[in-house]
């Protein structure tokens, strides 16, 4: 759940803004000649936070398509409110999975229609069945596949089984774990139940948005045996009450350095040493080594909590709008776009176009695992890492295939806010 602040950052603000450059490797993919829209531009209303929106995409979007992108920038409730109250307001929604269990029952979306989805037996196998080279990752919480396709194109209900009608085309997801200082720490570290280690008091923090906060506590809890939860990211009143428990005698004994809720904060802690361990994003992991200082997205033995963003269309979109609207999306999974978001850290939803927009070096860093031969440079041209580093987490198939939860909406959601403000209260 990306929460953004108001005068804070979220975890893609890093690269966000004035982002011109998309990298050497990057050539133009032309779905359609920008010379079919020249006597009749159509602009699309792009609906998301910023973090989802880059700048070159769209310049690039239209060199190649001659469709113009007009970003509208909210936050993410904002973007929930948009779709449920003006869906007149938009053309294209970027949302996450977990919103569509308060999305879909509005009707306000209609399911896209997979035929005219040019790569849609492309879309990577981890959102649409839940598997990473045929294997079987973790589904608690909201896992996309769970909400990938409608019963039909305007219904309200969700279909177990595959349709013609989808939810949401992927543009971005990735495995979210903890972060850590190992110049400070000096041991490793291999499970969630360190960051309540007594070792780490006053130097612990965790992620101060609820939905997201409380499933980092519930991996912790389960990883220290207190309990098995038959879904994180749907917990019972009484699990709320016995994480929220484990979390408030944490905070008395003074285990917690900070609660952060913006990009900047949890990078400030972690390059100050305020922190050595906390809930942390990839790109504020990045973020601190830019600094020169040593940080690591640390992989543990009870795996990642995931997440996934997708394109929606509204239920009112017609005629040029809607024609306009697909020809921008198969053009998003054609590949350029998709190696500006590798290069960010993220995935892309069709993973073969993007490898052939990347140089070899880059992909076998960002998506195999293995050192780097030349340094890595993010879209902006920016320095990422020096030569011979290599991605934390390793390949892809090893990050996204460690996966045990997604980020979700409970069904006690208002419960559970509740007893989070109160431990933040505590």
């Amino acid at each position: 759940m990306k929460k953004e602040q108001k005068g804070g950052l979220s975890r893609r603000d890093l690269l966000k803004g004035g982002i011109a450059l998309a990298g050497a490797a990057a050539g133009a993919s032309v779905l359609a000649a920008p010379a079919v829209h020249a006597a009749d531009p159509i602009t699309l209303r792009y609906l998301s936070t910023a973090t989802n929106q880059a700048p070159a995409i769209a310049d690039q979007a239209f060199k190649d398509t001659g469709v113009k992108i007009q970003y509208v920038s909210v936050d993410t409730d904002d973007v929930t409110k948009r779709i449920i109250t003006q869906p007149n307001s938009f053309d294209l929604v970027d949302t996450e999975y977990f919103s569509l269990k308060k999305l879909v029952p509005s009707g306000n979306l209609m399911g896209m229609d997979a035929k005219k989805i040019k790569l849609v037996d492309k879309l990577a196998t981890v959102i649409t069945k839940g598997e990473v080279d045929g294997k079987k990752i973790g589904d608690q919480g909201t896992a996309p596949k769970k909400v990938f396709y409608l019963e039909g194109q305007h219904s309200k209900k969700f279909s177990a089984d595959p349709t013609e009608w989808i939810t949401l085309i992927p543009t971005t997801y990735n495995a979210d774990t903890l972060g850590i200082r190992p110049d400070l720490i000096k041991r490793p570290i291999s499970s969630w139940a360190e960051l309540l280690n007594p070792e780490f008091k006053g130097k612990a923090a965790i992620l101060n948005i609820p939905s997201i906060g409380i499933m980092d506590a519930a991996m912790v809890v389960e990883a220290t045996g207190k309990h098995k939860y038959a879904d994180k990211g749907n917990m019972t009143k009484d699990e709320i009450d016995l994480t929220m428990a484990t979390l408030i005698e944490a905070k008395k004994a003074g285990q917690f350095r900070a609660f952060w809720s913006d990009f900047n904060e949890s990078v400030n802690l972690m390059a100050s040493g305020e922190t050595v361990i906390q809930s942390m994003w990839s790109p504020a992991v990045t973020a601190v080594r830019l600094k020169g200082i040593e940080c690591k997205f640390q992989p543990l033995k009870e795996g990642y909590r995931a997440w996934a963003s997708g394109f929606a269309l509204p239920k009112t979109l017609k005629g040029k709008q809607l024609d306009a609207a697909y020809e921008f999306i198969n053009w998003f999974l054609s590949g350029w776009a998709g190696a500006y978001l590798n290069r960010q850290g993220y995935y892309s939803a069709v993973l073969d176009t993007a490898k052939e927009h990347m140089e070899p070096y880059e992909w076998a860093y960002w998506m195999e695992g293995k050192p780097a031969e030349k340094d890595i440079h993010g879209p902006d041209g920016g320095l990422l890492e020096k030569a011979g580093a290599t991605r934390d987490g390793g390949s892809y198939a090893e990050r996204m295939g460690a996966v045990a939860c997604w980020n979700a909406v409970m069904d006690e959601n208002e419960y559970m806010v509740k007893k989070w403000n109160e431990f933040i209260a505590a």
